[in-house]
C-alpha cells in the first residue's frame, strides 16, 4: 500500500448527499511518504489547528441536517 503525507492548505465547503456521504472541498498537497518514516504503514492528514476547528463546525453541522432527515427512532442517541 502507498501512503502519502497530506497537507490541507484551505477548506471551501463541506456537504452531504442523500446517501449518507459527506463531501470535503479542500485545497490539499498530497506528497509520498518515504519508506523510512516511524509510521510508514499508514497516510498522514496534516490540518492547521484554525482548519480544524473550522472542519469540526462544519462536520457537526452537517450530521445535524443528516439526522433531521432519519426518523426519530433511527437517530443515535435518542429515543
Amino acid at each position: 500500500m502507498k501512503t502519502y503525507d497530506i497537507d490541507v492548505q484551505r477548506l471551501k465547503s463541506v456537504r452531504h448527499d442523500h446517501h449518507g456521504v459527506i463531501e470535503l472541498a479542500a485545497d490539499i498537497a498530497v506528497l509520498p511518504r518515504s519508506a523510512r518514516d516511524e509510521d510508514a504503514s499508514s497516510s498522514t492528514l496534516r490540518v492547521p489547528v484554525e482548519h480544524a476547528r473550522t472542519l469540526l463546525l462544519l462536520l457537526k453541522q452537517q450530521l445535524a441536517e443528516l439526522d433531521k432527515l432519519q426518523p426519530r427512532s433511527r437517530r443515535s442517541g435518542r429515543a
